[in-house]
């Protein structure tokens, strides 16, 4: 496949560029993280070097192919519909796949992109409406009151609480939820989270995990999903990720299978007990497996922020999903891209 530096149609913060060289001048200026980015896409190197998050274990860093990335982009344009021309928002740090990924899409499917700081609250001065966007789930949560905005936002890095996904149910925008991984160049899969026809008591009517165009999908001995994506993967991506497989190309993700706890002879998917806590605390949170000699394993809660009175009885929960005991933590230990880092938060507690 003959890579295209880049679509004539694309822009960047409203200005064209008739070369290359006249891009990476303009980056050079305007963000070093831009800048870096687009000095090692347009080099003749057929790789670009990415950092995994490090979320589920130690960070590392990865050889990716910039024809399967393009590949990737491609398949996200197909799916949303997303043609030259479209109007796109980056508020990721370009250090990271998410953000490189944006910044392939808009290059390849000639997108109009405008960049902005990647904090916590990055609509807080946009004025002007956008075709599409990415976030992480803290920052859809700072912007439910500018979402309308965004016509189409896709939320990874995170997965989005049942309270946040009430929060967004009625807005103009249409949310999805990313299943993916920097082995996968981002998103594989996603998820609708809004826009709902009935939602009644509420809860949030149950939606599964679509893959994108030229993915298969299919379950190895653990019952862990195994993908199959010959245009971004060389060889089949064998996850931690317990699912039920709904059809062919659906799936309900149920929890990771390096997380399971097992109390008392009960396996437990602290990520399902998590979804159901999430209706009933407001900060974040996670919940862990400590060592307890008679039930193996003891189920756990640790809280940040300072103590709150937390009511379990009123959340449908087991007697073997109620965590045995609760710990606050003031400020919980995250990666480069703001997620939680588990183990280094419980190292902070003594039990």
């Amino acid at each position: 496949m003959k890579l295209d530096r880049h679509h004539k149609k694309f822009q960047l913060n409203g200005n064209s560029f008739s070369s290359d060289q006249e891009l990476l001048s303009y980056a050079h200026d305007f963000s070093k993280e831009l800048y870096d980015f687009f000095e090692t896409w347009f080099s003749k190197d057929p790789f670009i070097l990415v950092n995994t998050s490090g979320s589920t274990g130690v960070p590392k860093e990865i050889m990716l192919q910039k024809e399967q990335m393009i590949h990737s982009a491609l398949a996200t344009g197909t799916y949303f519909d997303l043609e030259e021309n479209t109007t796109a928002l980056l508020c990721l740090s370009a250090n990271f796949i998410a953000g490189k990924m944006m910044l392939v899409r808009a290059l390849i499917l000639g997108w109009k992109l405008d960049v902005v700081l990647p904090d916590a609250s990055p609509l807080k001065n946009i004025q002007k409406e956008y075709d599409f966007s990415a976030m992480v789930p803290f920052q859809l949560e700072n912007s439910i009151h500018s979402l309308h905005l965004i016509k189409t936002l896709i939320v990874g890095g995170g997965v989005v609480s049942i309270n946040l996904q009430q929060k967004i149910q009625h807005t103009s925008c249409t949310v999805f939820a990313t299943y993916g991984m920097t082995e996968t160049i981002t998103h594989v899969a996603v998820k609708k989270l809004n826009k709902f026809k009935s939602i009644s008591s509420g809860e949030i009517e149950t939606s599964y995990y679509e893959v994108l165009p030229d993915i298969e999908i299919y379950k190895d001995q653990r019952d862990c999903l195994v993908i199959r994506a010959p245009k971004i993967s060389n060889n089949s991506v064998f996850t931690n990720d317990i699912v039920r497989l709904i059809s062919d190309n659906q799936f309900e993700w149920l929890g990771r299978f390096d997380t399971v706890i097992n109390s008392g002879g009960v396996k437990l998917h602290p990520e399902r007990i998590e979804e159901k806590l999430s209706k009933g605390i407001t900060t974040r949170f996670f919940l862990a497996g400590i060592p307890d000699s008679i039930l193996g394993e003891q189920l756990i809660l640790v809280v940040e922020g300072a103590f709150q009175a937390i009511d379990t009885t009123q959340l449908n929960l087991s007697k073997f999903e109620i965590p045995k005991q609760i710990y606050f933590v003031d400020e919980f230990a995250q990666t480069p891209t703001k997620k939680i880092a588990r183990k280094k938060t419980l190292a902070l507690l003594s039990f």
